[in-house]
């Protein structure tokens, strides 16, 4: 069966730049792997992995090509000027062993994270005083006979005593506590005041919810107030952290001018994509110790890179690796009760039942979650006018921009697509309609009283990021002014004249890529009723587990367990 392949103009493009860069004739064939391998990175992958397109029947403009063995995709790319290999010349493409083909900086960017993570795997620190760590755990971790709590103090002892250490877990299992317990570990050593720590996220929300967590927990820990006072709770983003340059993608932290830090720890690591994790830990001093925080099993990063997944896999999955010895999975769930409707429809989807899944969902609505049919287009206004009303009138009656922020999460609408009647664009115009209707909000223009918006770009002169999301609202400060209010990582709230705004769109939805690192109260997900490449168990997962309370599915049931069946692939050359 034939594939048919949308070749993206930025394919199109890159391939014939190759292709001109090259000595002599190329051929059709050549362009066409090219444009695969531009096509890869866009997707997701690292590079092209030549095995998954060898023998392979592609369609592109009505036009098909059958694709040779992989011997022959070898010796094509091989005798190309254009092509180099590991350790070779630079050159724009590299091509390795294996057969994965990678765009040169990738490439680069896995060489340098490989290198630096296998380092920091196999380096441990001997200055730990045993007496001090054995009097601390016993106070931080006292003795319940259960086994997720040995789990967590095994977190503790591998995080101090090694410069890599791994914590993947669900929401809900006790990373951030167990992190705190680890910071409280390292400032009771004799030198653990001195320490220079830095805690980051991928996004500003993020970095403020772990914020506010750290804080909260930090205060019930038996340990001196002193300790307690040490323990820091500023986060930044991960921009931040490394720096950023106005005018420039660069940082101003790299391997030639380190982070000072003697400990950084990232939280959500998960979302963080292969670029900006190289970068971040080339950043590193060569002693520094490096903490990572994730659900492994939630999507990958929206860009390039599945880097925290192939961190776990190995670590998990092969005890000969050097990363075995440096990760944690916790398992028990302290947020759902035993029984829970999204703890266990959570569990169905990632181990791929789905129709145990659907039976979960089907089954009650008094366990947290529910399942609907997916209304047809002509019917969605109607069906979603109660549920819209519901879930977003409150913020919209909130006194002051901090009330809307706060209770603006209290309600979300998550979808899989960004186009149709099903997608970001379509369901917001029709949650608009819903609430104008009902007199809530007035959308005459596009800067209205009680816009949600969503910033889908980086602005590093504003500090503003892809994923950040504010309010219109009007100003108590500023004669009432409307103004877009944000929180900002250290958990206060800035404001910024909606003129000024980067690009952005409407958020009432958002898709569940956007919606990671977000936590909300209740959701109301959408899935298209035509199954897509898109819809994989690690979306399904991640957005029911953006829910703290309740999740409400709208469906077709065939199409929801194609995707719970179904899993991301990424193709990556990461080797631990």
């Amino acid at each position: 069966m034939s594939r048919v392949y949308q070749e993206r103009a930025i394919d199109r493009h890159f391939a014939a730049f190759i292709c001109h860069q090259a000595t002599g004739r190329v051929s059709e064939l050549f362009r066409l792997v090219v444009s695969l391998a531009s096509s890869a990175v866009g997707q997701g992958s690292s590079c092209l992995n030549l095995q998954d397109i060898a023998e392979e029947s592609i369609v592109i403009e009505n036009k098909e090509f059958r694709l040779p063995r992989l011997d022959a995709l070898m010796e094509l790319l091989k005798s190309a000027t254009v092509v180099s290999f590991p350790g070779g010349h630079f050159r724009p493409l590299v091509l390795d062993a294996t057969g994965r083909l990678y765009l040169y900086r990738y490439w680069h960017y896995e060489q340098e994270l490989q290198r630096t993570i296998l380092r920091k795997a196999g380096a441990a620190f001997d200055n730990i005083d045993e007496t001090i760590l054995l009097d601390a755990l016993e106070r931080l971790f006292p003795s319940s006979g259960r086994r997720e709590s040995d789990r967590q103090k095994d977190a503790t002892v591998f995080a101090l005593r090694r410069q890599f250490c791994v914590l993947s877990g669900a929401p809900g299992t006790g990373k951030t506590s167990t992190v705190v317990r680890i910071l409280a570990l390292l400032r009771e050593q004799k030198w653990g005041m001195k320490q220079r720590i830095a805690m980051a996220a991928p996004t500003g929300k993020a970095a403020a919810r772990l914020k506010t967590s750290i804080s909260d927990i930090k205060r019930t820990l038996d340990c001196s107030d002193e300790v307690k006072s040490a323990i820091p709770d500023d986060v930044v983003t991960i921009h931040r952290l490394l720096g950023t340059i106005s005018g420039s993608s660069r940082f101003r932290h790299s391997a030639s001018n380190p982070l000072p830090f003697d400990t950084v720890i990232i939280d959500e690591a998960s979302m963080v994509a292969l670029p900006l994790m190289s970068l971040l830990v080339t950043a590193l001093k060569a002693d520094a110790r490096l903490i990572l925080l994730g659900d492994h099993n939630q999507l990958a990063s929206v860009e390039a890179g599945s880097v925290f997944g192939d961190i776990c896999s190995a670590g998990s999955d092969n005890n000969a690796s050097p990363l075995s010895n440096s990760m944690v999975l916790l398992e028990k769930n302290y947020r759902f009760h035993p029984g829970s409707g999204i703890a266990e429809i959570s569990r169905a989807v990632n181990e791929g039942l789905e129709r145990e899944a659907v039976s979960l969902l089907k089954r009650s609505r008094s366990s947290g979650v529910t399942w609907q049919e997916l209304p047809a287009p002509e019917e969605l206004q109607h069906a979603l006018a109660n549920k819209a009303v519901e879930g977003f009138h409150s913020y919209l009656d909130a006194a002051s921009p901090a009330e809307a922020l706060e209770r603006f999460d209290r309600f979300r609408i998550l979808c899989a697509l960004r186009d149709g009647p099903y997608g970001v664009s379509g369901l917001n115009r029709t949650v608009e309609n819903i609430l104008a209707r009902k007199a809530l909000i007035s959308p005459a223009s596009t800067f209205y009283r009680g816009r949600p918006l969503m910033i889908t770009v980086n602005n590093y002169a504003m500090r503003l990021f892809n994923g950040d999301t504010g309010i219109l609202f009007p100003d108590p400060e500023n004669g009432g002014s409307l103004r877009a209010f944000f929180f900002a990582p250290d958990g206060e709230i800035r404001s910024i004249a909606p003129e000024r705004l980067p690009q952005h769109e409407t958020a009432f939805a958002i898709t569940i890529h956007k919606s990671q690192g977000s936590e909300f109260d209740r959701l109301l997900m959408l899935l298209p009723p035509i199954d897509s490449e898109i819809l994989t168990r690690e979306l399904i997962y991640t957005g029911i587990t953006r829910a703290k309370e309740s999740v409400e599915i709208w469906a077709n049931e065939e199409v929801f367990c194609a995707a719970v069946k179904k899993q991301t692939k990424r193709s990556s050359g990461l080797h631990f």
